[in-house]
């Protein structure tokens, strides 16, 4: 039996297990974004739609895609996506840079529509999202890849309004991904260099 080619830190410094840090991309993501606090509107929006459209796919297979999903999806301005017709939504179907479910580009769209409500009600999405928190992100600090959960009763909770909203590609293990996504839970490992730089980030 060969041995498991392992692929060393590239600058030393431990990161959670499930980074690949043979592509310098997803590296990047995990230290840059994975788990900081999202608090602007357009960017939470933008981290919703992507983490829909991971439904079933890897999330390094969407990462890659995110450019192409903000020049289709005007940088996840909800306000230009409402004007979005049939037309332009048939069209989005030959591009390549997308994943092309028919579904999951509908339900852009009708997340926009639905987000916009959310917005007239609370003030923003932001505001909205983060009260299943109690405004303030849950740190869990696992230990290795085996104590990852894949959803809570706060992303569980979330799921259900969401959905009663109106919203689509919600179910809780994709809001989940995106608490942690979005730094409504810090699930960096003990052991990752970001964990603590996280905390600290969203000033606990």
């Amino acid at each position: 039996m060969s041995k498991q080619v392992v692929t060393p830190p590239p600058d030393g410094r431990t990161r959670c297990p499930w980074v690949d840090l043979g592509k310098p991309d997803y590296v990047a993501y995990h230290d840059e974004e994975w788990g900081v606090p999202v608090r602007d509107d357009r960017l939470m929006f933008e981290y919703l739609i992507l983490e829909g459209a991971q439904a079933g796919l890897s999330w390094y297979t969407v990462l890659r895609k995110r450019e192409a999903y903000r020049k289709a999806f005007a940088n996840f301005e909800v306000g230009k996506i409402l004007r979005y017709d049939a037309a332009r939504l048939a069209s989005l179907m030959e591009n390549e840079g997308l994943v092309r479910n028919r579904q999951k580009i509908e339900s852009v769209v009708t997340n926009a529509r639905a987000c916009v409500e959310v917005q007239k009600e609370f003030g923003s999405l932001c505001a909205y999202l983060w009260r299943f928190v109690d405004d303030r992100p849950q740190v869990n600090a696992p230990r290795d890849r085996a104590d990852f959960r894949a959803t809570s009763p706060e992303s569980d909770a979330l799921s259900r309004d969401l959905k009663k909203r109106g919203f689509k590609f919600v179910g809780s293990t994709i809001m989940y991904a995106h608490m942690q996504a979005v730094g409504m839970v810090n699930d960096h490992t003990q052991d990752c260099f970001r964990q603590r730089e996280v905390v600290a980030l969203a000033g606990r």
